[in-house]
């Protein structure tokens, strides 16, 4: 089980790219990560880019959750793109597909 994050600056904000598995063991690295950038100064949105996260669970969900809310909270916006399938179905299954913006 494992999780690389690549935080890349950009213009309005940025972009996080997470490859791996997000699950119970790795989630924690990752709520840390989206937290970090929800609450800081000037962010007007985080994207994360999911086309190589190769397997989710419900931990993923609730770090996803955690995320928008803070995203919220701190007048920025949370975006998810480039679902892989399994992530898309996931998503789709738990209603949270049309509750983020993709």
């Amino acid at each position: 089980m494992d999780l690389t994050i690549e935080t890349i600056k950009e213009e309005a904000g940025y972009l996080v790219v997470l490859c791996g598995e997000v699950d119970a063991f790795t989630g924690p690295q990752a709520k840390e990560a989206l937290l970090a950038l929800a609450i800081e100064p000037g962010v007007k949105q985080i994207a994360v880019d999911l086309a190589q996260v190769d397997y989710m669970d419900s931990t993923g969900i609730g770090i996803f959750i955690a995320a928008m809310k803070a995203c919220k909270n701190s007048g920025s916006q949370l975006r998810v793109r480039n679902l892989s399938p399994r992530v898309e179905r996931l998503f789709r299954i738990t209603g949270f597909y049309d509750l983020i913006a993709v």
